[in-house]
C-alpha cells in the first residue's frame, strides 16, 4: 500500500498572491503525488497487486474561493486518479483509491501561506485526523475507488452539480465575512518554501465552540440542494420502475 498525503495551500485572492505561490502549491499537491505514483505504480505492476491511496480532499470536487491554486491542484489530482485507474483497469488487484475529507482538524491551515491579511480558520464541523486515518487503514483491506468523510462531503458535491454558481459565491460569502471577522495577520509564505516546524497532530480546531454563522447558511444551502437531488433520483427510479 502507498499512501499519497501531499498538500500545502496558499490563502488570498488570485491576483493578491505571488504566482511563485501558486506554482509551489501546484508542485507539492499535483506533480507531488504524481511523482509518488511514477514510482510506485512499477513496483505494483511487476507484483500484480497493490494499492495507491491519492489524499485529495472535497476540493477536488467544490472549488475554493481564495485557493484557487489549491482548488486547480485538487481538480487536477481527481482527474488523474480516474484517468490512473482507468489504465491500469487490467490489473485487477492493483487499486487506485481517492480520499475525500472535508476540513480536517489538523496544523495545515496555521501553517499554510496566507496572503488574506487576515487570520484564518476552517468552518465547522471539522474532522478529528484519526477518523481520515482509520478511513486510510481499512483502504488496505477494503480498497475502493472513492472515500468520503465529514457529514458535508457528499451533500456538497451533490449541491455543487445541481447549483455550482450558488455554491461557489455562497463559499466566497462565507470567506467574506470569515474575513471580517479575522484578526489581522501579516503576509507570510508559511511552509511553502521550508518545513512546518510544528509536528502536531492536531490543529486545535475542534477546541473553540465558536459557531460560524455564514458557515451554517452555506451547510443548510449545500444540505438542502443535496436532498433536493437525492429526492429527485430517488422519484426519477420510481418513474423507471413504473
Amino acid at each position: 500500500m502507498w499512501i499519497n498525503n501531499v498538500g500545502v495551500g496558499a490563502v488570498g485572492l488570485f491576483d493578491q498572491t505571488p504566482m511563485e505561490a501558486h506554482r509551489r502549491v501546484i508542485e507539492a499537491n499535483l506533480l507531488g503525488h504524481m511523482h509518488g505514483a511514477y514510482e510506485i505504480v512499477p513496483h505494483f505492476k511487476s507484483r500484480g497487486r497493490g494499492t495507491l491511496v491519492n489524499m485529495i480532499s472535497l476540493g477536488g470536487w467544490v472549488p475554493a474561493p481564495y485557493a484557487t491554486a489549491c482548488t486547480a491542484s485538487k481538480f487536477g489530482l481527481r482527474g488523474f486518479s480516474e484517468a490512473l485507474r482507468a489504465e491500469l483497469s487490467s490489473y485487477p488487484h492493483i487499486h487506485v483509491c481517492e480520499v475525500y475529507p472535508t476540513f480536517v482538524d489538523t496544523p495545515g491551515m496555521s501553517h499554510g501561506a496566507n496572503y488574506s491579511g487576515g487570520q484564518v480558520r476552517p468552518p465547522p464541523p471539522v474532522i478529528d485526523p484519526r477518523t481520515v486515518a482509520d478511513a486510510l487503514v481499512s483502504l488496505a483491506t477494503r480498497p475502493r475507488p472513492s472515500t468520503y468523510i465529514g457529514a458535508p462531503a457528499r451533500p456538497g458535491i451533490l449541491a455543487h452539480a445541481l447549483a455550482p454558481d450558488l455554491v461557489v459565491r455562497s463559499m466566497k460569502w462565507l470567506t467574506d465575512k470569515s474575513l471580517q471577522r479575522a484578526r489581522p495577520a501579516l503576509r507570510s509564505d508559511g511552509n511553502l518554501y521550508e518545513s512546518s516546524r510544528s509536528s502536531a497532530i492536531d490543529g486545535g480546531f475542534r477546541a473553540t465552540r465558536e459557531i460560524n454563522p455564514a458557515a451554517v447558511a452555506v451547510g443548510a444551502i449545500a444540505a438542502a440542494l443535496g436532498a433536493l437531488a437525492l429526492a429527485g433520483l430517488r422519484g426519477r427510479r420510481r418513474r423507471q420502475r413504473g
